[in-house]
């Protein structure tokens, strides 16, 4: 498993309830584009119409050497792929007050691009001034353990 991009404001922003592997409906210059490493998760979303989920805002670049035919917007809406059931279940979980589908990491598995997306709860600014005071109070630990080592 190839790690592409990791949405690292999302576990800042969010509380991640549930985790969902889905795959992602690209063009081969996209694919060509996302092996170089040319993508950007920050400020995208999932949201479902008509019993599809979309992911919105994945800013993919336009690979180089594809032909003039072939340049897409880089932030179109793409299309994820997920079984029935869980599509059922995470569009009930949407509707309720203040969840939300956010996409975490976006990786190659053998040869297919999978999305990971997490069903997130929102955090307030008083849940996000701990957990920086959790992750500080952390590295002191890792600091004063490697100062006592040596």
């Amino acid at each position: 498993m190839k790690i592409i991009s990791v949405n690292k404001s999302a576990s800042f922003e969010y509380f991640i309830e549930d985790r969902y592997e889905a795959g992602v409906v690209l063009e081969g210059s996209e694919v060509k584009s996302l092996r170089k490493n040319n993508c950007n998760l920050s400020d995208s979303f999932c949201f479902i119409r008509n019993g599809e989920v979309l992911l919105k805002n994945m800013h993919i670049a336009v690979y180089d050497k594809s032909g003039a035919f072939n340049t897409r917007e880089s932030r179109r809406d793409r299309k994820l792929l997920l079984h029935k059931e869980e599509i059922a279940k995470i569009s009930g979980k949407v509707n309720e007050k203040g969840y939300t589908l956010v996409p975490l990491k976006i990786y190659f598995s053998q040869a297919l691009v999978k999305v990971e997306v997490g069903l997130c709860r929102g955090k307030h600014t008083f849940d996000k001034k701990k957990s920086l005071q959790e992750k500080d109070l952390v590295r002191e630990k890792e600091r004063q353990i490697k100062e006592y080592l040596k």
